[in-house]
Order: structure tokens, then C-alpha cells, then sequence
């Protein structure tokens, strides 16, 4: 068996040590009203859970949503628990509507808004949510810098950047003695492996950043619910699962299952695990209802073995 490893984890700049799994918020206000997402915050909490990642533009995709319905759940379940400080908040910058791009009035009317749905006054973790060609690296490090400065941010993060941008975002704010980001947000799971893997892993161990993965699970691809290309008809999430359909997917999602047999686990735990052992800080999963739940947060405490990961590693190398 691999070694045990810790549950919580430290982020440059954020005081209280994280549970490992980053609790996602794209689901509030859109696949989850408000109810259902006061329940499964409540019990991602209850569970040990402390780290809830959201972002401004949440959900704009959905019909009749403008961005900022994430952000405005979570601010009233702030309100409601006054439990704002016990909880590691992380939200982003850069794509809402009103608010597109990293210019420097841009992000600083962008971070005032998500404060005011929020109902705080800071964020633990803010990330440039995408790259802003427009906007020159230097800039960009100046205004998060600035943001970091003023005390309503405490550490930034940075996701969608291309391996280029992103190095010299690192460079520049060491070099200058600026906010060096503590965190990247990169799109990593079992059936996307190549891109972290070949050029975004460096960049982590060199600058000592906090890696935490979105579309961990593969839009619900990697739980084990779809076995045929039948099973997405319909889901919630069928277009952004689709681009997972292969047969060298699903020959991933059946040796998921298999190693979730072994452990008698589920498959989204085991998913989640493989991450865990791969040196990332905490994947980030969502959950529409509280029962979900489980699967996920039971993540940290599995403990695969040297032979789990080596099946997993070899029947996903098409996708590294």
C-alpha cells in the first residue's frame, strides 16, 4: 500500500490548512437551487470540508442566468451559517459578462462585485479565471498584487493560462517582489492527463504552487455512471461529458470500477484518489444534491495501492 497521506494541506498566504477536496460551486443557483445547495454545503462541512471554489461568472451558460448566481447562494449561506471565516473561499475573475478581462479597473470592479454577492469582505483565493492577451503580464501582477495588498485578497491563483503566459506571470512577480500566485487551476483527470502532466506539473514544483484540478471527474464521466454512450442521453452534463467518449475512455471508467471494487469504494472516489497520488493538492468536484456527496469527500482517506495506480496510469496512457 502507498503511504497515508494527509487529509489537509497549506496554500501560500491562507492562514487555516484546507481539506483536500475542493468543494465545486458551479452547481448553486443552477443544477442546485438554494435549498439543495445550503444542504450540500452544509454537509461538505459537516463531512470535515472547508475549501468551496465558485467564480464570478457562475453560471452564465444556464438560460436566463447573467453570472454571479453562485457567488450570490454562497453569500447567503455566509449570511445565514456565519461561518465566513471557518470557510477557505475561492472565486475568479475575468469572464463575467460585465467584467471580461484583466484590466486593472476591470478585475477591481469584478473582485467588488463578487465581495458585495458574497457578503464578505475578502477572498481567500482569487484566480485570473483566463489569460487576457490585451492585457500584458506585467500589468496583470501589478493589479493582483495590488488586490493582495489592499487585504481583500489573500493569495492568488491562476487558471486557463497557456504553459508561456503562466511562466512568465511566476517570473515577473518574483522577480518584481510582487504576490507570487500560490495556487494554478488546470484541467486534469484521468482521461486528461497530457496537458498538466507534460506542461503545467513543472511549473508547480518549480514555483511551489498549490495544483488544484478542475473537471476532476470529467463532467460525471469518471464516476462510473456511464458505461455505453446510451448512458449520457439526457444527462445534465451530456455535451461536456461527450468529448470523454472513446473506447479508451470507457476502458478507463471499467478499471476505475474495478479498483473501486477492490477498495469497496465508488468510482468517483477512486478517481479522485488517483489525483491525490499524483501530487495534486485538492481536486475539484461538484455536487448537485448532498447525497453525492459522499463519494467525493471520501477521497482524501482512500489510499491506493502502488498496483491501483499502475493499472489506472496504464489503461489511461492514451490520454498522457
Amino acid at each position: 500500500m502507498s503511504q497515508h497521506a494527509p487529509t489537509t494541506a497549506r496554500i501560500a498566504g491562507i492562514e487555516q490548512e484546507i481539506f483536500r477536496l475542493n468543494l465545486g460551486g458551479n452547481t448553486f443557483g443552477w443544477t442546485s437551487d438554494e435549498q439543495q445547495s445550503f444542504d450540500v454545503l452544509d454537509t461538505f462541512v459537516a463531512a470535515g470540508g472547508n475549501f468551496v471554489d465558485t467564480a464570478d461568472m457562475y453560471s452564465v451558460w444556464a438560460e436566463g442566468h447573467e453570472g454571479g448566481e453562485s457567488e450570490t447562494v454562497l453569500g447567503r449561506w455566509f449570511a445565514a451559517r456565519g461561518n465566513r471565516d471557518s470557510v477557505v473561499l475561492a472565486t475568479k475573475t475575468g469572464a463575467h459578462p460585465q467584467f471580461r478581462g484583466l484590466a486593472h479597473d476591470t478585475v477591481v470592479a469584478s473582485l467588488e462585485a463578487s465581495l458585495d454577492r458574497l457578503q464578505t469582505g475578502y477572498v481567500d483565493l482569487y484566480y485570473a479565471h483566463y489569460d487576457d492577451a490585451d492585457t500584458p503580464i506585467e500589468q496583470q501582477v501589478e493589479t493582483f498584487h495590488e488586490l493582495v495588498d489592499s487585504g481583500r485578497v489573500h493569495a492568488v491563483g491562476l487558471s486557463n493560462y497557456s504553459p508561456q503566459r503562466m511562466r512568465e506571470f511566476f517570473t515577473v512577480a518574483r522577480e518584481r517582489g510582487m504576490a507570487v500566485p500560490a495556487a494554478i487551476q488546470p484541467h486534469y483527470n484521468l482521461v486528461h492527463r497530457r496537458d498538466f502532466e507534460r506542461d503545467y506539473a513543472a511549473i508547480a514544483r518549480e514555483y511551489d504552487a498549490a495544483v488544484f484540478p478542475y473537471f476532476a471527474l470529467a463532467s460525471g464521466f469518471l464516476t462510473g455512471k456511464y458505461r455505453t454512450t446510451d448512458d449520457l442521453e439526457g444527462a445534465a452534463r451530456e455535451q461536456m461529458a461527450r468529448e470523454y467518449v472513446s473506447p479508451e475512455g470507457f476502458a478507463v471508467v471499467e478499471e476505475l470500477v474495478s479498483v473501486a471494487d477492490r477498495h469497496r469504494a465508488e468510482p468517483a472516489t477512486v478517481a479522485l484518489a488517483w489525483l491525490l497520488a499524483k501530487g495534486v493538492t485538492a481536486p475539484i468536484a461538484s455536487a448537485s444534491s448532498a447525497a453525492q456527496l459522499s463519494s467525493l469527500v471520501a477521497a482524501p482517506a482512500l489510499h491506493l495501492g502502488a498496483d491501483d495506480i499502475a493499472a489506472l496510469d496504464r489503461v489511461s496512457q492514451p490520454f498522457a
